[in-house]
């Protein structure tokens, strides 16, 4: 075996290796985040593995993407005589992937694209001007290389990734596998020789990528398991030889233990671009971190009959849909009109989406939800082209959020069985018609400062000034639960959106404030300057009930910051949620 020479650097690199007979591995290799998506935020960096294959016939598997273009190239030439290469396998086509394809085909215009229907349609869309044949692959075609070399193809189609594709070769008896039993994680090791000390790498690249599409993870198990594969070979992370039975083993338990979740979340969204795909996949973790079983339906390929059952079945649901034409994909139409004929109006909702210079399809999804009288579980997203990484934040937020309320909501109705549905509905009707200001009130962690959005205030004495403020142990409570703890309650003006930057409860790490024009009061808290005025206020005394705290604060001082602007006020249709 023969590897390159690592850099003590730890810079951008490409590490090659022989893996198996004829069989190269190229890891273009960074220390560092890579880009920002769920997936990446352990932030120990990551590899994108490709293959060459050198028999009589050359085949290179899955060329990097656009961050490694120029070094894995440089790598690849020292290697390989560009003329000689007769096929390039792609597991699944992506945008970043397409940069450092349309560099490669400059120059081997004479090779064969392989990839599965799916891909093939998504190719011959984005390079109209490229003459190179393109072959696409059923499962059980093969591809015969030479020396042994019979390649085997498998289609593994989810809803992130419609046009996967495996490839199995009898000659080393290596499964490439793509999106399958990867990691993020960039270390010299080239195999999984300490496996043990991946478990954590290994289990969170799962439940960010496939968590929420299991069924369609587990029909893929079963496809290659018959393979009789020896090794797997990744697109990220090491390649898997010494816990090959344990990780297969990892991957059935970690779906089952999905589907096994009390509570279920359909998720249902259509990408043109991939935009709302990346946001879907943010908002999944959310669900997924709070111990809620998602069901990811990507609408573009599920049929109706699916939907329809997903949707009669599950807890909850969040529908996502880009903008094309000013109108919802009409997938996306679809689904929605199934949703308003079967999903029962107690069933907690979401909507987001992305678009480019118009929003309706957004709008338009929201407002049928609200008029058929489904209750929101997080404030609607409205992304305008890429998610930022605080967007997706947001969208990791708004997850974790829904996912509260929906247990929330299940712990209210168990606890009233003995009452009826229509007195239930109709006690929370009535509660819901309690009006509350709309405010951020912001605390202090030391040099954190931290903000929550927040109706639960009134007045409650006036000599001296004091509030009533009642909020959760997720609203920053520990902050505010001793007397002389300050903090300030900014009031929102109506027409501003200044509350999309905030969210019902705290997460560590957050900065809500970074887009936001501040000032620090006299007691050390943000003062938002879009606001319609603020309070400074020090805690007096504090009550726990039920599940909220109530904690009396007298006002030190305050100001009207706009003298012709109306308080935003929050109104529900239910006492059962923000």
């Amino acid at each position: 075996m023969s590897t390159a020479t690592l850099t003590s650097n730890h810079s951008r690199d490409v590490q090659v290796a022989e893996i198996g007979k004829n069989t190269l591995i190229l890891r273009s290799r960074t220390w560092d985040r890579l880009k920002f998506e769920v997936e990446y935020s352990r932030q120990r960096g990551t590899t994108a593995n490709s293959y060459l294959i050198q028999a009589d016939k050359k085949a290179l598997i899955d060329p990097p993407g656009e961050s490694f273009t120029e070094i894995y190239l440089e790598q690849l030439a020292q290697r390989l005589d560009f003329i000689t290469l007769d096929y390039i396998v792609l597991s699944h086509v992506n945008p970043n992937r397409r940069a450092t394809l349309q560099v490669l085909l400059s120059l081997v215009p004479q090779a064969t694209l392989i990839c599965s229907r799916p891909a093939a349609n998504a190719l011959k869309t984005a390079f109209p001007e490229f003459e190179s044949p393109i072959q696409a692959m059923r499962s059980q075609d093969t591809l015969d290389l030479g020396q042994g070399h019979l390649l085997s193809f498998v289609t593994v189609p989810t809803p992130r990734w419609a046009d996967g594709l495996c490839t199995y070769d009898s000659a080393t008896k290596i499964l490439y596998t793509d999106k399958l039993f990867g990691a993020h994680i960039c270390e010299d090791t080239l195999f999984d020789e300490d496996w043990k000390g991946l478990d954590a790498e290994r289990r969170y690249y799962f439940e960010c990528l496939h968590a929420p599409q299991a069924k369609q993870v587990e029909v893929a198990l079963d496809k290659i398991s018959v393979l009789g594969a020896r090794c797997y070979a990744p697109a990220h992370g090491p390649v898997v030889r010494y816990s090959l039975s344990r990780f297969t083993y990892d991957y059935r338990q970690w779906c089952q233990g999905q589907k096994s979740q009390e509570l279920s979340v359909a998720l249902l969204y259509a990408s043109a671009y991939g935009n709302t795909a990346i946001m879907a996949n943010a908002i999944a973790q959310g669900l997924i971190q709070n111990g809620v079983n998602v069901k990811s339906i990507n609408c573009e390929l599920a049929d109706s009959a699916e939907i329809n059952r997903i949707v009669e079945t599950c807890d909850g649901l969040i529908i996502g849909s880009p903008t094309l034409g000013g109108h919802a994909p009409t997938q996306i139409q679809t689904a929605l009109g199934i949703v308003l004929s079967v999903a029962a109006k107690t069933k907690l909702a979401g909507v987001f989406g992305s678009y480019g210079w118009s929003g309706e399809a957004i709008d338009l999804i929201e407002s049928k939800l609200k008029d058929a009288n489904y209750q929101l579980g997080f404030e609607t997203i409205r992304v305008r082209f890429s998610p930022t990484p605080e967007i997706l934040q947001q969208c990791q937020e708004a997850g974790a959020f829904f996912a509260q309320n929906l247990k929330k909501t299940k712990k209210l109705r168990s606890s009233r069985q003995i009452m009826t549905e229509t007195h239930v509905d109709r006690t929370e009707q009535a509660v819901g018609r309690i009006v509350g200001s709309l405010c951020v009130v912001t605390t202090r962690d030391e040099e954190t400062h931290k903000g929550v959005l927040t109706s639960w205030i009134s007045q409650a004495t006036f000599n001296p000034p004091g509030i009533m403020i009642a909020i959760a142990n997720e609203q920053n409570a520990e902050l505010m639960h001793h007397p002389g703890d300050k903090f300030v309650l900014n009031i929102l003006k109506e027409g501003r959106n200044v509350r999309r930057y905030f969210s019902r409860h705290s997460t560590l790490g957050d900065n809500p404030f970074a887009n936001l024009a501040t000032k620090t009061a006299d007691n050390g808290c943000l003062i938002l300057n879009e606001a319609l005025a603020y309070l400074e206020c020090t805690v007096q005394n504090q009550l726990e009930c039920g599940d909220r705290w109530l904690i009396y604060a007298v006002i030190d001082r305050g100001e009207v910051l706009e003298n012709d602007g109306v308080t935003a006020l929050e109104h529900r249709k239910s006492g059962s949620y923000y």
